[in-house]
């Protein structure tokens, strides 16, 4: 291992950098404050998981909708530009939670989530090739792995949001007890509870108004804004004849569904597993809550920790072995049952910790000014988080699967997942450098 030396950002770049990092704490708040919103809304309007989990489609496929009309945009504008119509978007979809509240139906609150990741797109698009082209390429996924080690932060206090303004305030009647309600008291307590779950929304979306406006104040740097010519078709048929770029389209794509499946299934797998225990339902989604915040933690140090080793170990031989260590971890939750199997699902978070900005920054190296394009193709990969959290719910759906519980076999498909992973980790070896 030799260890390398370079400047990971200059000074010139240190207020634009930290505008556009805390952007990245803005999306991970609205990552993890949704993740347990699948088990909420399930519960509000008596759905079953597959049900509940179009929560998740909406907010990813709003990812996918908008990454590329985002590319083009920022390609005819700036990156500014882009941060400030996400923020908008992001803001929009937000606030939209009042009529959605008002209204009473699952289906508002789908259009709301959509809109909202639409403005996460145009940001998610935006942000991460700016913050890669910060300084030399040579430190640029280290510089990534930096600015996105605040998401998890973000993703934190989503989680905290969730538990204690959400969760534990919700009507403590369980399902079953809902589903014994005359329609007018099941009205009166899903109304209340949609309330309760929309108020912290109206609260982001009030706080990202603030940031558009800071942002939209401050004077950012123009550096790699210089073409605005849209060659949309040759720039992608170009991009895609790469493999390092094509291989880390379809590696993020399999992580984002490995993480979206272990964070969202963490509260299923810990409520039934308390619940078996003795404990009440919304006592065991709280509980389970607390899980989820422990593994964002681990998550946490364990990004800053891997993006200290990538001065010494190349990005992608890292990538590959945390992808060895989530593919050991997620055996252990399907071969283990109750609290061990828990504790696996938690501890799988140390070696996802590096996985999306590392595989992000590896496939956009060398790129130049079709990283606005590669970005968007990354960005769309998130789709994967939108495909297969219904996948799983569905085998959960199922009770048991060859003799095991249901939850526990379900991480077969995380499992895969990680096996692609490690592939594209391993592949690094043979890309130009």
């Amino acid at each position: 291992m030799e260890k390398k030396k370079f400047k990971l950002l200059e000074k010139k770049y240190l207020v634009p950098f930290i505008l556009i990092t805390s952007c990245f704490a803005f999306w991970g708040l609205a990552n993890d404050i949704t993740n347990p919103m699948v088990k909420a809304f399930s519960k509000i309007f008596l759905m079953n998981t597959v049900q509940g989990s179009l929560v998740q489609v909406a907010f990813y496929g709003g990812y996918f909708a908008m990454a590329f009309p985002a590319a083009i945009f920022i390609r005819r504008y700036t990156y500014k530009a882009g941060i400030l119509v996400g923020l908008g978007l992001y803001a929009t979809g937000a606030l939209l939670f009042i009529p959605a509240s008002a209204i009473g139906l699952y289906a508002p609150f789908l259009i709301a989530y959509f809109i909202l990741t639409c403005g996460l797109s145009f940001l998610e698009t935006s942000a991460n090739p700016y913050i890669l082209s910060m300084g030399a390429e040579d430190s640029s996924t280290q510089r990534l792995n930096l600015a996105q080690s605040f998401n998890p932060i973000g993703s934190i206090t989503g989680m905290f949001i969730a538990k204690t303004f959400i969760q534990a305030r919700l009507d403590p009647r369980d399902t079953a007890q809902r589903g014994l309600l005359s329609p007018e008291e099941f009205n009166a307590v899903k109304m209340s509870d949609l309330d309760i779950l929309s108020s912290p929304y109206i609260v982001i979306g009030i706080v990202i108004i603030a940031m558009f406006v800071l942002i939209a104040m401050v004077k950012m740097p123009r550096n790699a804004d210089s073409n605005h010519t849209i060659d949309f078709l040759p720039t992608l048929k170009r991009i895609f004849s790469l493999p390092r770029y094509r291989e880390g389209v379809v590696a993020q794509f399999f992580y984002v569904g490995a993480q979206i499946m272990c964070w969202t299934f963490i509260v299923h797998y810990g409520t039934r597993y308390f619940m078996s225990q003795g404990m009440g339902e919304q006592e065991a989604e709280v509980l389970s809550q607390q899980y989820n915040i422990v593994a964002m933690a681990i998550f946490i140090v364990s990004r800053f920790i891997s993006t200290f080793l990538m001065r010494y170990i190349r990005p992608g031989r890292l990538l590959m072995f945390f992808a060895f260590g989530g593919f050991a971890l997620v055996a252990g939750v399907i071969l283990f049952q109750g609290i061990i199997g828990l504790y696996c699902l938690v501890g799988v978070s140390a070696f996802m910790s590096l996985m999306f900005p590392t595989i992000y920054g590896i496939a956009l190296r060398g790129l130049g000014e079709d990283a606005k394009f590669g970005a968007a193709g990354l960005i769309m990969a998130i789709l994967g988080g939108s495909v297969m959290p219904p996948l799983q719910g569905a085998i959960i759906k199922q009770g048991t699967v060859f003799s095991m519980p249901a939850e526990n076999f379900s991480f077969i498909i995380p499992l895969i997942c990680f096996v692609v992973v490690a592939i594209y980790g391993y592949r690094t070896r043979t890309f130009s450098h």
